[in-house]
């Protein structure tokens, strides 16, 4: 698990750096199952940080840009 209390630019070096390691494909098994729940705790850190920053936009009036459908 990530520590707490990353900042939102950590948790995505830190999610960019388990992605380069599960890409490369050197890791054993388990350790990709661990780097692979560390990466979804990191997203989710990641996602709660963004929605935060949304919803203090939303109550200062400024309109966030549309985001792109996926």
């Amino acid at each position: 698990m990530p520590r707490k209390n990353l900042t939102f630019e950590e948790s995505l070096t830190q999610l960019e750096a388990l992605v380069v390691q599960l890409e490369k494909g050197e890791l054993s098994l388990e350790e990709s199952l661990k780097a692979y729940e560390q990466g979804v705790a990191l997203a989710a850190s990641c996602e709660k940080a963004l929605e935060t920053a949304r919803l203090k936009l939303s109550e200062l009036g400024a309109e966030p840009e549309e985001q792109p459908q996926s």
